[in-house]
């Protein structure tokens, strides 16, 4: 029989592209070797120092298909922890995480539940903090953690309600959507996200358009019409940017 420690093995799985200006940062958080059995890299592509950085710092690359909802599953698929931890290459989860991770696994039938972490955007500006009392919110009134805010699972559970889908978008939201509210816990422990989408997108344009995809998403919009609906949302700000 294995001990409770070789049961508790814990995956890192992240999703990269063209990530190098990050990647460093989220991986230099997960160091911890005594807790961590693997770190995954599941790569759609790069083309930058991406697959270097991974390397270097002992990570195992994936390979797969562009997207994240397919890089999510293909480095799930590869992933031989018994718990799963999901973290984007532009995230670093805070000091301290590796003590709410372990609260959360002893907890009594965590198997059966899925953790989220609190975002916090590395920005000083108000409309950060404003975002993340919205995210908060989300999070509390509609158990709807993005992909941002990180995913603990464990393997059996993540099997069960079907893993990651490899959709072009909504992927995050797809998967929380199944696990549903009563098998979302936060984790209670911040996780520090970039803000460069937020300042290039708008801190009001970009919540505004995920807003409009998430419900579109509700609608039955097909997660593909969606992503080229958001696609073009933005690049019509970028536009509108560079008339201004």
């Amino acid at each position: 029989m294995g001990t409770n420690k070789e049961q508790n093995r814990i995956s890192a799985i992240l999703p990269t592209l063209d990530a190098a200006a990050t990647l460093p940062q989220a991986l230099s958080a997960l160091c911890a070797p005594a807790l961590l059995h693997e770190i995954i890299v599941a790569d759609g592509g790069s083309r930058d120092d991406t697959l270097a950085l991974a390397r270097a710092a002992g990570a195992r690359i994936v390979a797969a298909p562009r997207g994240r909802g397919t890089q999510l599953a293909a480095g799930a698929a590869a992933a031989t922890g018994e718990w799963l931890l999901f973290v984007h290459a532009d995230c670093r989860l805070a000091a301290g995480w590796e003590r709410a991770v372990l609260a959360f696994i002893a907890m009594p039938g965590a198997a059966g539940r899925a953790g989220y972490c609190d975002l916090v955007l590395d920005d000083g500006a108000p409309a950060a903090r404003r975002l993340e009392r919205i995210v908060a919110w989300r999070c509390r009134f509609w158990a709807l953690p993005y992909g941002d805010q990180g995913l603990l699972i464990a393997r059996r559970l993540y099997d069960a309600v079907g893993g990651f889908r490899p959709l072009p978008l909504m992927e995050d939201v797809d998967l929380v959507r199944r696990l549903g509210r009563r098998r979302l816990v936060p984790l209670g422990v911040p996780i520090l996200a970039s803000a460069r989408r937020y300042r290039s997108g708008g801190y009001l344009r970009r919540p505004l358009l995920n807003l409009f995809c998430l419900s579109l998403y509700f609608a039955g919009v097909s997660p593909a019409r969606i992503a080229r609906l958001y696609e073009a949302g933005f690049r019509r700000g970028a536009l509108a940017r560079s008339r201004g």
